[in-house]
């Protein structure tokens, strides 16, 4: 059995909703985190490569 009352109002309705909702995300922005720590470092240069060299006029 579940101890947990079902809202009564609208607006309890609605922080419900809201905070499964922010609880699925979270647990989504966990899972995406999660699968970037397993793969590769990232070799990118730092910066932009435009920015290191002047521009050369013509």
């Amino acid at each position: 059995m579940n101890d947990k009352t079902k809202p009564e109002s609208q607006g309890d309705r609605r922080k419900a909703r809201l905070a499964d909702a922010l609880r699925a995300n979270l647990q989504k922005r966990k899972a995406q985190l999660r699968s970037r720590r397993t793969g590769e470092a990232d070799t990118r240069p730092e910066g932009l490569a435009a920015s290191k060299e002047p521009k050369k006029e013509k």
